[in-house]
């Protein structure tokens, strides 16, 4: 993703601590390419307490120097006191803000989490149905499914491994903006810690020297005017020593920002490492592993196609031996059968007795029948001949 420019642009005389009783005026915090060289040697200060032990000869002689400079009875210089650096840590802050990228972070997780979604989605684990006809048609099939399923998983991890890389790239940037933002802090540190040094030793002077005479002045005169006078003025003490106070606070939010960019800076780190494990490590682990699993499925194909031929060849084989057996036991009893079997030639004979004896007892009852018909007859003509001779008689 593009960086987004900072709002404020730090000028490159401002890389070492300036004083001013001049209110501010708008400038950015962003370093310009001249400045990097000057913020990478500031000092690294101990911001724990206010002395001027923490500052250099040349910036204990400009404390001086400045106090001296310090109005304390101008209501306006009181007011504006230390504003300038004031403003420029208000900017600094909102610039570090700006520079923390949740947003990015967010969006980063997600594409990660993505990531690993698409992989978790590729599986080699799908069977297709099949007979054993259809058996090389589907081991190519799968094969070829997997080499489709494969690419498309590839063009994903691929899209979001550039987005990865582009996140990386802005992490990287950000990690390098946040050193020059650190840096730019011990700059505004040390300058709100001068300021301070500088009004405590002015008001400590005035209230010591001027506010001292004027109360003299007041009870010797015993003027009203003179009183009021040594009232104003101490009044312009306590809203002068209120505004150090408030510089104070502003330093202490100097304080705090330091550990808060190092913290930053730190899971920016953390991020960066993630992506960078992801894009050489994770992508091209899995990528080896699909080679492995695509030559795996080759053989796992192969050796179910040749198992299959070999159990229908075995399956043929002991199907022609049964129909084999089956034949030649069956031929063999068709060449050891007579031309009429014996039994057939039994129940012809038993049958044709039968007939004989059936033929001869027909014609017994016949010759027997025509016995009693003629001796029937004779009866018959017997009476027949009686019953004429007895109407003649």
């Amino acid at each position: 993703m593009p960086n987004e420019k900072n709002p404020i642009e730090l000028e490159l005389g401002e890389a070492a601590p300036v004083l001013t009783l001049e209110p501010y005026e708008e400038s950015s915090l962003a370093l310009k390419p001249a400045a990097e060289e000057a913020l990478a040697t500031a000092p690294e200060e101990n911001p724990d307490y206010l002395s001027e032990s923490s500052l250099s000869p040349e910036e204990r002689q400009m404390v001086s120097d400045f106090a001296e400079k310090i109005d304390v009875n101008n209501s306006t210089i009181v007011l504006q006191y230390g504003a300038a650096c004031q403003k420029k840590i208000a900017a600094f802050s909102e610039s570090a803000l700006q520079s923390v990228r949740t947003k990015d972070l967010g969006e980063v997780g997600d594409a990660i989490t993505d990531l690993v979604v698409e992989l978790k989605s590729f599986s080699l684990e799908e069977e297709e149905k099949g007979g054993f006809f259809g058996l090389f048609k589907k081991a190519t099939n799968q094969v070829e499914k997997m080499k489709a399923r494969y690419d498309k998983a590839e063009l994903n991890v691929e899209k979001i491994a550039g987005v990865l890389d582009g996140h990386q790239v802005q992490l990287m940037k950000d990690i390098a903006m946040l050193d020059k933002l650190y840096a730019l802090n011990l700059t505004y540190f040390k300058e709100l810690t001068m300021y301070i040094l500088a009004g405590k030793k002015r008001l400590a002077d005035v209230r010591s020297t001027t506010l001292e005479e004027l109360k003299a002045k007041a009870q010797r005169s015993g003027l009203a005017e003179d009183a009021q006078a040594a009232n104003d003025f101490a009044a312009m003490c306590d809203r002068f020593e209120k505004k150090l106070h408030d510089l104070e606070l502003t330093r202490m939010v100097s304080i705090q920002m330091a550990p808060q960019i190092r913290m930053v800076q730190n899971n920016d780190a953390l991020m960066a490492e993630k992506i960078q494990s992801t894009l050489v490590n994770t992508i091209p682990l899995w990528k080896n592993q699909m080679v492995l699993a695509l030559g795996i499925a080759h053989s796992r194909e192969a050796m179910e196609a040749q198992r299959a031929v070999t159990d229908m060849t075995n399956e043929l084989l002991k199907k022609n031996a049964d129909t084999l057996k089956m034949g030649t036991v069956e031929a063999a009893k068709e060449s050891e059968r007579g031309i009429v079997d014996l039994e057939t030639l039994k129940y012809t004979n038993q049958q044709l007795i039968s007939t004989l004896d059936e033929v001869v007892k027909i014609q017994e009852d016949g010759r027997a029948k025509r016995r009693a018909a003629e001796a029937e007859l004779g009866r018959i003509e017997g009476e027949l001949k009686q019953k004429l001779l007895d109407i003649r008689g």
